[in-house]
């Protein structure tokens, strides 16, 4: 995908993860994040889209702290997300193409990587604010552009994962695949030891258990958002990645 069509998902995201938080309220929970309501929803979110904007828009070269959450609440809050988020879209689409700054994951260059990796943070928690007014995250999914959600698996499993923090591990060498039904050569095969896991793209060899489903299920049930739609084989590698796959 290129540079322009995540600044587009980010800004669609980003007003609708506004919307639906503004019509929940503050106070309701986040069925997809079981310990935030939507206050905290919109503090995490609207502190790392800061955090990010700071990067391009400073040029930082080198890893710099989330900032604090902000003290506020209501409208007050509301206003100070959207706020972070149009700053982050107008950095983003006004970066020179060769901006140099830090960035965590390998990527064509720095804007490629803070644009797509925006793009994917803001629509999974806009999923989190539709879930705290009462839509399904089957309904999401299902509206989601197959390749962007494909995209987003790729960046999970091949970046995300690949990073030494990962906890998503065997002690034995076990294989999961992950095959998309609606995105045609949208197959990855991860391989778990006691290593971080190794994703690759394609069948790569026997697999001992396999998650398959639209590009949009399997992008919201790899971020935890969903159920696996179908697994075959030991499911116990697929209850192994809802256990350990958390991204913090």
């Amino acid at each position: 995908m290129e540079t322009t069509a995540f600044i587009q998902a980010l800004d669609e995201q980003g007003l609708g993860l506004a919307a639906a938080a503004a019509e929940a309220g503050p106070d309701a929970k986040v069925p997809t994040c079981p310990d935030w309501q939507v206050r905290d929803l919109l503090r995490h979110t609207g502190m790392v889209h800061r955090w990010a904007t700071s990067f391009v828009a400073e040029r930082h070269t080198s890893p710099r702290p989330l900032d604090g959450l902000p003290d506020l609440d209501g409208t007050a809050l509301l206003d100070w997300f959207r706020d972070g988020h149009r700053r982050l879209v107008d950095t983003l689409a006004s970066a020179p193409p060769d901006v140099e700054c830090w960035h965590f994951m390998p990527a064509p260059s720095p804007l490629a990587f803070w644009t797509r990796r925006q793009a994917h943070e803001t629509t999974v928690h806009r999923v989190d604010a539709e879930s705290a007014r009462g839509t399904a995250p089957e309904a999401i999914a299902a509206s989601l552009a197959p390749r962007f959600a494909v995209d987003g698996v790729d960046e999970l499993l091949r970046a995300f994962h690949a990073r030494p923090k990962s906890a998503v591990r065997t002690e034995e060498p076990r294989t999961l695949r992950v095959r998309a039904t609606d995105v045609e050569g949208a197959v990855w095969t991860v391989r778990l030891s006691p290593q971080p896991p190794v994703t690759e793209l394609g069948d790569a060899g026997d697999a001992d258990c396999e998650v398959t489903g639209t590009a949009g299920q399997l992008y919201l049930a790899l971020w935890n958002r969903l159920p696996f739609p179908t697994v075959t084989g030991d499911d116990a590698l697929a209850a192994l990645w809802r256990e350990k796959s958390a991204v913090i």
